[in-house]
């Protein structure tokens, strides 16, 4: 009777060992796959009835809106001391990215926004430009790096509303129907991507540095003094350190606005968790690090270039030259919390921020055009009518040069006034 055959089993690689590229045609090489960090992704369900939470403003921790429970965050608040990180491949190569939760994307068509939110979360406007072509991505980007830290929201809908309502109150030039416009409903709180960046600056000047001097001088048989400036070249050298500087990771938002309602307390930084996420939009940042860098350290010249031409101990400079080095730079991923909305108001768009850590508001307003050029002309009328009078009773004398020289003045104060009305109307809605 034959023995049947053993079958061989097919070769697989060790554990542990994957697949590489191979130079040779037919042949197969494998090496050690890669270490890699498994993380869990956390999904926010409340521990007792199962429902979505959600985190709080102002507290340390997670509400659920079906059951009232609560539970607490476990994130230390570090301020300025939150971890930095140095510009070398292996700090990127070991950097922590994606959420850590469950979350999905949201791609606004018309601005191209994106933001994350939780994966029940439903939203059909984009609160960057107000459109309402938004589409739902299944799976975020997970290639981006994960925020080291952020700012919790402080301000919860209560004194939003308070703060939101007094700032639309505010100034005579806008409707008065504005508090009624609905902006309170189409606020979004939303963390915005931030860089932080420190480094030590040396800075190398050399320039024509000019000093003031009197000298005598005689004229006629008469002395006489005048002030010169004697030039001469000069060098030295300045050295200072940054900290903190922040860089905004998004060119979606006003920058105008965000100066407006900064500036941001970074001692309230507290270690990124995603809890604080749970219920919140988060922007996606499009300022990548590299490019965040470069724009800081323009901004860090202009300081240096400063800081050089006080150190000439000169108001007369010329022919600047300065060589900027870096050293010791070190760099974070952050998140600040801000409410945002882009409202329409008679057809047209406005924006409107409110910082989510101190509750400051700023934004664009409507104006109410009819009031600002009955203002304007209020303004100029007296001045021209007394110009009028002093004109008509120029025969009389003495009383018409008097009242035209006062009506002159009047219309000059009136244009004056009148170009500042016009000039902060602009501003409020073009910011």
């Amino acid at each position: 009777m034959e023995e049947p055959s053993q079958q061989i089993p097919p070769w697989s690689p060790p554990a542990g060992y994957v697949a590489v590229p191979s130079q040779v045609e037919g042949v197969v090489i494998y090496a050690p796959a890669a270490d890699e960090e498994t993380e869990e992704t956390q999904t926010f369900r409340c521990r007792y009835c199962g429902g979505t939470i959600a985190y709080e403003p102002g507290q340390q921790g997670l509400a659920c809106p079906f059951c009232g429970r609560k539970q607490e965050i476990e994130a230390e608040q570090v301020g300025r001391a939150a971890e930095k990180y140095e510009f070398t491949l292996e700090t990127m190569a070991h950097a922590l990215h994606g959420w850590g939760s469950e979350r999905r994307e949201l791609v606004c068509e018309a601005c191209g926004s994106v933001v994350t939110v939780a994966p029940m979360a439903l939203t059909s406007t984009c609160a960057f430009c107000g459109s309402n072509r938004v589409l739902a991505r299944s799976v975020v980007t997970s290639d981006l790096l994960r925020p080291t830290a952020l700012i919790p929201f402080s301000i919860d809908a209560a004194q939003l509303e308070t703060r939101v309502q007094a700032w639309l109150g505010q100034g005579w030039m806008h409707p008065s129907g504005l508090h009624r416009s609905g902006i309170l409903r189409d606020l979004v709180g939303v963390y915005l991507p931030y860089w932080t960046f420190d480094t030590d600056v040396r800075a190398d000047w050399q320039a024509e540095v000019g000093r003031v001097h009197t000298e005598r001088y005689r004229v006629g048989g008469e002395w006489h003094t005048r002030t010169v400036i004697r030039w001469r070249w000069q060098s030295g050298r300045v050295r200072f350190q940054v900290a903190d500087l922040l860089v905004a990771g998004t060119h979606r938002v006003s920058q105008a606005i965000l100066r407006k309602v900064g500036p941001f307390d970074l001692e309230g930084l507290a270690t990124y968790d995603p809890g604080y996420l749970a219920g919140w939009q988060a922007k996606v940042y499009d300022i990548a690090l590299h490019d965040a860098w470069e724009a800081a350290k323009e901004q860090i010249r202009e300081n240096a270039r400063e800081a050089c031409h006080e150190d000439t101990g000169s108001a007369h400079v010329r022919s600047l030259q300065m060589a900027v080095d870096f050293a010791h730079e070190r760099w974070r991923h952050i998140l600040l919390p801000v409410y945002l909305a882009s409202y329409r108001y008679e057809g047209r768009p406005f924006h409107v921020m409110v910082n989510g850590q101190n509750g400051q508001v700023a934004g664009q307003k409507p104006v109410d055009w009819l009031r600002v050029w009955l203002v304007i002309a209020a303004m100029l009328l007296p001045g021209a009518c007394l110009g009028m009078i002093g004109l008509l009773t120029l025969a009389v004398g003495g009383i018409g040069i008097i009242g035209l020289a006062l009506g002159f003045i009047l219309l000059i104060a009136g244009l004056v006034g009148g170009f500042l009305v016009l000039k902060k109307a602009r501003e409020s809605e073009e910011i």
